[in-house]
C-alpha cells in the first residue's frame, strides 16, 4: 500500500472515538500491552513525561517538548487528535513521522494487528513508541487521550507525571463529577514518581492528594510556585508576561507566541514541570534556554488551533475549545477583543450536552452553523434549531468551508471572524 492507502486502511478498518463515538472505546489496557509486547516493548527505551487533564494537556505537552528540544534533547512528542495530517500525532524535534515510517509500521506488523485486533488509538500509540525507540529519543512527551487510568499511553514508567485543569468532558466514560473525572486522570500517577498538578480545584485536590500518598509520589501544585504576570502592551495582538518562580523574577518581559488568556496557566504548569526535572537532575538547562523554548513553542512543535490568528483582514481567529471550560475562556477573551461585529462559525459533535454549551456563547453575534465532515458531527440544521432556543441567531450551511467563506465575505474591515466549537471544524478551516 502507498501512504494514502495506508492511512485509509487505518481509518476504515479500525474505529476511532473522535470520529464515531462510544463504539470505539476500550476500557482496558490489554490490547496495548499485547501490541507493545509484539513490538518488543519499545516504551522501555526512552524517558517519558506523561501529561493528562481535561483542558490544556495538549498545549502543556507542546510547551514541555519545546523547552526540552531547545535544551538540546532529542524529544518525541505524541498528541491527539491531529488537525490536518495524521502524522502530526507523532513528532521528533517538531518534525512529523515520515510517510515511509507509517507505511513500514503498518506493513511490518499486520500479522500482529490481525491477531491482537488493536483499536486505532492502541495502534497509533504503538507506532509512536516504536518510532521513538528506533530513533533513540532522549525524552518522549506523551499526551493522554480522554482519560488516564485506562489510556493507551499509560503503559510506561514516566520520570514525571503532569495533570492539567479538570473539567466536565466525556462524562459517559469518565464519570459525572469532577472527583470521578480526576480519579481517572490520577491513574497516570506512578509509584515514587513526582506529579505536577496545574491548578488547585476544591473538588480534585483531595483526589490527587490521596492518590499521590498511596503511590508515595511527591505532589506539586504549579500555581503555588509559578506566576505569569501580564504586562500592558500597546499591541493588542501580543501577550507579554513577567514570570516569577517562588517569588523570584526568573524571566522578564516574555513575548508569548500563545495568545489565549488560558495559556498562562498552561505555561505555568509546563514551567513547574521543567523546574522539577531540573531539580531532580533529570535534565540540565537554564532560564535563558527555557525562555527560548517558550518563545519558540509554535516554531519548534507546530502547535496549532489554540487562539490562532489565521487572517488579519478581516481578523480571523480559530480555537479548538469545545467543553464548558474551553467555551467560557473563549467567551471571556472575545469580550476583551476589540471588534465591531462578531461572525461566529460554529460546529459541534453530536454527543455533547449542547444546550448547556450553547448558553455559554455570546448572544451578540451572527452565527454560521455547520457540520464537520465526520460521522460524529451534529447536523447543521439541528444545531441551528438548538442554538435559536438559547438566543443565538444565524443560518446553517452545507459545509464548514461554506460557512467560513460566508462569514469572511460578510465581515467588514473592523469585524472579527471566529471559528470554533469543535476540533474538527477548526481542522477543516486551517
Amino acid at each position: 500500500m502507498n501512504y494514502e492507502e495506508t492511512i485509509q486502511w487505518l481509518f476504515s478498518r479500525l474505529p476511532m472515538y473522535q470520529r464515531v463515538g462510544k463504539s470505539a472505546y476500550k476500557a482496558d489496557l490489554s490490547g496495548t500491552l499485547a501490541l507493545l509486547k509484539a513490538l518488543g516493548n519499545p516504551q522501555e527505551h526512552f524517558k517519558v513525561i506523561h501529561v493528562a487533564g481535561t483542558n490544556g494537556k495538549g498545549s502543556v505537552s507542546h510547551i514541555i517538548a519545546s523547552v526540552l528540544q531547545q535544551a538540546g534533547y532529542k524529544t518525541g512528542l505524541y498528541t491527539s487528535p491531529h488537525l490536518r495530517d495524521f502524522r502530526e500525532r507523532i513528532r521528533i524535534n517538531g518534525s512529523m513521522i515520515p510517510r515511509e515510517s507509517v507505511m513500514d509500521f503498518v506493513d511490518k506488523n499486520k500479522k500482529a494487528f490481525d491477531r491482537i485486533e488493536p483499536s486505532f488509538f492502541e495502534m497509533t500509540v504503538g507506532m509512536a513508541y516504536d518510532y521513538f525507540a528506533e530513533e533513540k529519543v532522549d525524552f518522549a512527551v506523551l499526551e493522554t487521550g480522554m482519560g488516564g487510568r485506562l489510556d493507551s499511553t499509560n503503559v510506561s514508567n514516566p520520570v514525571l507525571s503532569v495533570i492539567t485543569h479538570i473539567d466536565f468532558d466525556h462524562t459517559q466514560f469518565l464519570g459525572d463529577t469532577l472527583e470521578k473525572i480526576a480519579a481517572e486522570k490520577a491513574g497516570i500517577i506512578k509509584e515514587g514518581i513526582p506529579v505536577v498538578i496545574g491548578r488547585r480545584q476544591a473538588e480534585t485536590v483531595p483526589v490527587f492528594e490521596k492518590k499521590a500518598a498511596e503511590k508515595n509520589s511527591e505532589l506539586i501544585f504549579a500555581e503555588d510556585h509559578v506566576e505569569l504576570k501580564p504586562l500592558h502592551t500597546a499591541k493588542p495582538l501580543e501577550k507579554h508576561y513577567d514570570i516569577w518562580l517562588d517569588n523570584q523574577l526568573i524571566i522578564e518581559d516574555f513575548n508569548s507566541p500563545l495568545l489565549g488568556n488560558y495559556q498562562s496557566e498552561n505555561m505555568a504548569t509546563a514551567l513547574q514541570a521543567i523546574e522539577l526535572l531540573n531539580q531532580k537532575k533529570i535534565i540540565q538547562t537554564d532560564y535563558a534556554t527555557i525562555r527560548d523554548g517558550l518563545e519558540n513553542t509554535i516554531k519548534n512543535t507546530h502547535l496549532a488551533g489554540r487562539w490562532q490568528i489565521i487572517n488579519k483582514n478581516p481578523l480571523t481567529i480559530v480555537d479548538t475549545g469545545h467543553n464548558r471550560d474551553g467555551l467560557l475562556a473563549i467567551r471571556q477573551q472575545l469580550q476583551e477583543t476589540d471588534y465591531r461585529n462578531l461572525h461566529f462559525v460554529l460546529g459541534m459533535v453530536s454527543d455533547k450536552s449542547h444546550d448547556g454549551l450553547l448558553q455559554l456563547l455570546p448572544k451578540k453575534a451572527t452565527y454560521y452553523f455547520c457540520k464537520a465532515d465526520i460521522p460524529r458531527g451534529l447536523d447543521a440544521e439541528i444545531l441551528k434549531e438548538k442554538a435559536f432556543k438559547t438566543g443565538l441567531n444565524g443560518n446553517s450551511y452545507p459545509s464548514v468551508m461554506h460557512a467560513y467563506q460566508s462569514a469572511v465575505n460578510n465581515a467588514g474591515p473592523n469585524d472579527l471572524v471566529f471559528v470554533g466549537g469543535s476540533t474538527f471544524v477548526v481542522a477543516e478551516v486551517i
